[in-house]
C-alpha cells in the first residue's frame, strides 16, 4: 500500500482562522461591555451566552443535518461511498468520519463537526447521480481536508458571536427592562441594539472572509489527497451548471451555504464581501495551476 500522502499544514489558512477568532473576541468584548452598560443583568448575559454557544458547538451539526434530511449510512447501505472516503482518509492520514447522505436534489456536499474524531461528512443524491466516481472523489477530498483544517469548528464557533448579535437585535429590549431606565450612565436599549447591529455586521464580513478562503484552502488540499485536481474543477462546473436548474424547495438551506462545496445560490450584484465562496472561475483557475504543479512534483511530493 502507498504510504499516506501529506499535504501539509495550510500556514495562510492557520493565520486567517486565528485572525479571525481574535478579532471576533475584541468585537464580543466590545458587544457584553455594551450589556453590562446597558443595565442588563450579569447572570442574564452569562447565562444566555453559555447556553447559546453550547448550542452551537453541541446542536448545530444535528440541525444542519435535519435541515438536508440527511442521515448516517452503514458500509451495508453505500459501500461504494464508505470505500471511497475511508481510501481517502489512508491517503490523508485522518481517522474516517461518519458518512451521511441526504436525499436532496441539489448536487452538494458538506463537513460538520468540531473534532476530527467525530466528524461527518455527507453527499446528498444529487451530486452522486450527477458526478463520475472520480469528481465525487474530489469533492469528498475537499470536505475531508475541511476537517483536517478544523476551518468547520472555527466557523461553527464564530457564527457564535453573530448569533449572539443577532439576537440582541431582535431582542435588545428585553435585555434592559424595556428601556425603562433613564440614567445617563445606562445606553439604553437603543444603543445596545445599534451596537449589536454593528458587531453583527463586523462579525458576518469575517466569517465571509474566512468561508472565501477556507475554500481555495479545501480545493487545494482535495487536489493533493487525489493528485488529480481537474477531477474537482470537473465536478465544480458540473455541479454549476445544475444549480439553477433545481427547484426552490430543495434550495431551502441557504443558511448553510458557507458549509456547502458550491453556494446554492449565487447573487449578482452584491458584492464579493458578501460571497460564501470565492468565485467559480478563480477556483478553476488555482486548481489549474495546482495540476501543473503537481504534475512536476516527485511521487507523494509535499504540498507547500
Amino acid at each position: 500500500m502507498a504510504p499516506p500522502r501529506s499535504f501539509g499544514r495550510d500556514t495562510g489558512l492557520q493565520v486567517r482562522m486565528l485572525t479571525t477568532m481574535f478579532l471576533l473576541g475584541l468585537v464580543y468584548v466590545v458587544l457584553v461591555g455594551a450589556l453590562f452598560a446597558s443595565g442588563a443583568s450579569g447572570i442574564t448575559i452569562a447565562l444566555i451566552a453559555g447556553g447559546l454557544f453550547l448550542f452551537q458547538a453541541f446542536a448545530s451539526e444535528k440541525l444542519a443535518m435535519r435541515a438536508m434530511g440527511a442521515r448516517e449510512v452503514t458500509p451495508q447501505e453505500a459501500p461504494e461511498l464508505h470505500g471511497m472516503i475511508e481510501r481517502l482518509c489512508i491517503s490523508a492520514d485522518l481517522p474516517k468520519p461518519r458518512i451521511a447522505v441526504a436525499q436532496n436534489a441539489m448536487p452538494n456536499a458538506f463537513a460538520m463537526g468540531i473534532r476530527k474524531d467525530n466528524a461527518v461528512v455527507c453527499a446528498t443524491t444529487g451530486i452522486m447521480d450527477l458526478l463520475s466516481p472520480a469528481e465525487l472523489e474530489g469533492v469528498m477530498a475537499h470536505e475531508l481536508t475541511h476537517v483536517a483544517n478544523r476551518d468547520v469548528a472555527i466557523m461553527t464557533f464564530a457564527s457564535f458571536f453573530a448569533s449572539i448579535a443577532s439576537m440582541i437585535v431582535q431582542w435588545g429590549f428585553y435585555f434592559t427592562g424595556g428601556g425603562r431606565d433613564n440614567d445617563d450612565d445606562n445606553i439604553g436599549a437603543l444603543g445596545l441594539i445599534l451596537i449589536s447591529a454593528v458587531v453583527y455586521v463586523v462579525s458576518f464580513l469575517l466569517m465571509q472572509a474566512l468561508s472565501r478562503y477556507r475554500e481555495f484552502a479545501a480545493d487545494r488540499g482535495a487536489a493533493v489527497i487525489t493528485g488529480r485536481p481537474s477531477a474537482l474543477s470537473s465536478a465544480l462546473l458540473k455541479i454549476s451548471g445544475q444549480m439553477d436548474r433545481i427547484p426552490t424547495q430543495d434550495l431551502r438551506t441557504q443558511e448553510l451555504a458557507a458549509f456547502f462545496i458550491f453556494p446554492p445560490k449565487v447573487k449578482a450584484g452584491i458584492g464579493s464581501l458578501f460571497a460564501t465562496h470565492p468565485p467559480m472561475e478563480k477556483r478553476i483557475e488555482a486548481l489549474s495551476r495546482l495540476e501543473g504543479q503537481l504534475q512536476g512534483a516527485p511521487s507523494g511530493g509535499r504540498w507547500e
